[in-house]
């Protein structure tokens, strides 16, 4: 049995500017920074003769395959995203960039951030615009109820209030 797993669906094209400082920022660093440094390991690893068993030249070479390979897909994905500065004209509705509360059946709230795949993290509150709820929030106003579907079955939530500013 192989390790084939079938490539994941295309994610949303769009970011936020933050999400977009952020990745460039990650190029930045892995380029600028990283990079020269790994490179100079290996250099000197390679001086040292037999690189069969010298782990500074093994670890280095595979650490610059992982930079590039990072590299090549950042810069790619940057040339191909559509940055979204604009709060929308109709601000009672949920769309991209939005914060959300949410209300669920059990009474807590939580809020979230809707934003692109690339930039997503729970931990943050930050929810990829290609998620389950997220789909099912987009386009909603305030006090709809949503129905979508979660690792533990249906659940339904309700929208208590949209922001497109944090400190709104």
């Amino acid at each position: 049995m192989g390790r084939y797993r079938p490539p994941r669906p295309k994610g949303s094209y769009y970011i936020t500017p933050e999400g977009e400082s952020a990745m460039r920022e990650e190029l930045r660093q892995l380029w600028k920074v990283e990079r020269p440094q790994v490179t100079s390991v290996v250099h000197e690893a390679a001086k040292n003769g037999d690189r069969s068993e010298n782990g500074d030249y093994i670890y280095g070479k595979k650490r610059l395959r992982e930079i590039d390979s990072r590299v090549r897909f950042l810069t790619k994905r940057l040339e191909s995203l559509k940055v979204v500065h604009d709060t929308p004209s109709n601000t009672n509705k949920v769309f991209f960039g939005a914060w959300v509360t949410v209300e669920g059946e059990d009474g807590a709230e939580q809020t979230y951030r809707i934003v692109g795949p690339d930039e997503f993290d729970l931990s943050q509150n930050k929810l990829s615009m290609d998620s389950p709820l997220a789909k099912a929030l987009l386009g909603k106003n305030i006090d709809d109820e949503v129905i979508f579907e979660s690792p533990t079955g249906k659940r339904v939530m309700a929208i208590i209030e949209i922001r497109y500013h944090l400190n709104d």
